[in-house]
């Protein structure tokens, strides 16, 4: 049975927001921040048990790095609730009404189902992880890993499972930061990757650096593999991952394939969705094409800045300022999200991994002709104590020089260094400009050329043979 709210109260606008994690309770607050009660009622959907959380920290949580799962929420639903939001926690939306400004969700524990009236729109549904319809992959013991739902279930499985051998299916980001965390918690970790190197993210010859680390740490990688079939035991519980080549034995698998936007409910209800399956959205983070509808975080697709095509980044840091840029748009104000350069860090145990801008095929499937080099520095100056070996490979466009992209693969300080590429893609610098940046130095932090300054002065000779 489906019953109405019966719509705001007269003289002041509601905004229904649909999911409560980063982006959704970032637009929700800074909503409530421009706008007080009496003028904007807000009332917010998430079907999960918690809020803002930081959905990055699940694998140290798994790994016992951050001992309590409630240090990974930063606001719980009584702090939003005592902000003035109309939180409604395990409540699903199964239904976008456009046409008729109204939303239909149901109770998850009991099954209840209501319409909500809105005047203004968020959708912050996130994204899903991949979980490809293989026999057995929903045996007992196969987790993905999204949620803290999600990781709570994982440590309930690693508590009970009745050896100590996990298999990681995938070697993207989830993939390794959870390869690190079952290898923390003392299991012996298989790694199966359908490419030729882990960390698809970098190129090929940066990512087999990543793959001689993880070998070295105890994790066997198997790469040029796909997973064909789970088997399980009489039990109904995972006992192996199968290939087309062999078998891989396991008491646990988590699977760290990628996510996928969320983007069910908007795809049903007509709303414009790009090549990766996100919503699209103006600069203002509205939902091209509807006035009253604003989409953020891991469902929409977002600008990339230096290829000037869309993409699909699934990233806390973007999903909060996604939603600070909503929450002052529906609170009278006005801001916008330009786009990104596409920066990542991740690390497996003491291996630090970065990355912005393009990769080499990135570059060749929008046209761009490139020059790349790669250097071999350290973090600090060679004779400080500590100093530890660090590989940059930088792509530059041929003629103009500008900087195309940046990988670094090395230990301790290696990878907070990828911001200053950051920076300089996101103002447009060539490689001769980034020469002469005037960043710090000293022997404990650096050598006197840093390493990203390095590979600038090589590649800018290498622009100016060309």
């Amino acid at each position: 049975m489906s019953m109405s709210d019966g719509g705001a109260r007269p003289g002041r606008e509601r905004l229904v927001v649909v999911g409560g994690d980063a982006a959704g309770m970032s637009a929700a607050s800074q909503a409530r921040r421009l706008k007080d009660p009496d003028a904007l009622e807000i009332v917010a959907f998430e079907r999960g048990h918690f809020t803002s959380f930081s959905a990055c920290g699940i694998p140290y949580w798994v790994g016992g790095d951050v001992p309590e799962r409630d240090q990974l929420i930063a606001r719980t639903p009584e702090e939003h609730r005592e902000r003035g939001i109309d939180l409604r926690l395990r409540t699903e939306v199964t239904e976008l009404d456009v046409a008729g400004k109204r939303v239909r969700a149901r109770d998850v524990d009991t099954g209840a189902e209501s319409w909500t009236s809105y005047d203004r729109l968020v959708l912050a549904t996130g994204a899903r992880p991949v979980r490809p319809e293989l026999p057995g992959i929903d045996a007992r013991g196969v987790h993905g890993v999204q949620t803290l739902d999600d990781g709570q279930a994982l440590l309930d499985t690693l508590a009970r499972a009745r050896g100590r051998r996990a298999v990681v299916v995938g070697a993207g980001y989830i993939g390794v930061e959870m390869a690190e965390a079952l290898i923390n918690r003392g299991y012996e970790v298989t790694v199966v990757n359908r490419g030729s190197e882990p960390m698809s993210t970098l190129d090929p010859d940066m990512g087999r650096l990543v793959h001689a680390a993880m070998e070295g740490l105890g994790i066997t990688m198997v790469n040029d593999a796909t997973v064909t079939k789970v088997l399980t035991g009489d039990d109904g519980w995972v006992r192996a991952v199968a290939t087309e080549d062999a078998e891989y034995p396991a008491d646990v698998v988590v699977l760290g394939i990628g996510v996928h936007p969320d983007t069910a409910l908007a795809r049903a209800a007509g709303l414009p969705l790009g090549a990766h399956g996100g919503l699209l959205t103006d600069r203002a983070m509205r939902v091209r094409g509807h006035d009253d509808i604003w989409a953020g975080g891991d469902c929409v697709e977002v600008l990339d800045l230096v290829s000037g095509q869309q993409r699909h980044i699934a990233l806390g840091t973007h999903a909060n300022k996604h939603g600070q840029v909503i929450g002052t748009n529906v609170g009278g104000g006005y801001a916008t999200f330009p786009g990104v350069v596409g920066t990542a860090v991740s690390k497996v145990c003491d291996l630090e991994i970065a990355r912005t801008g393009l990769r080499e095929k990135d570059a060749r499937r929008v046209g761009l002709r490139y020059e790349a080099v790669t250097i071999e520095s350290t973090s600090r100056a060679g004779y400080y104590p500590g100093a530890s070996p660090m590989t940059v490979k930088m792509l530059a466009e041929r003629r103009t020089g500008r900087l195309l992209g940046v990988q670094i693969v090395g230990r301790e300080g290696a990878a907070k260094r990828v911001d200053v590429a950051a920076v300089a893609l996101t103002a447009g610098m060539t490689v001769e400009q980034m020469t002469a940046l005037d960043l710090g130095y000293a022997p404990p932090f650096s050598p006197v050329w840093d390493p990203v300054l390095v590979a600038a002065r090589k590649a800018a000779t290498k622009v100016r043979g060309f």
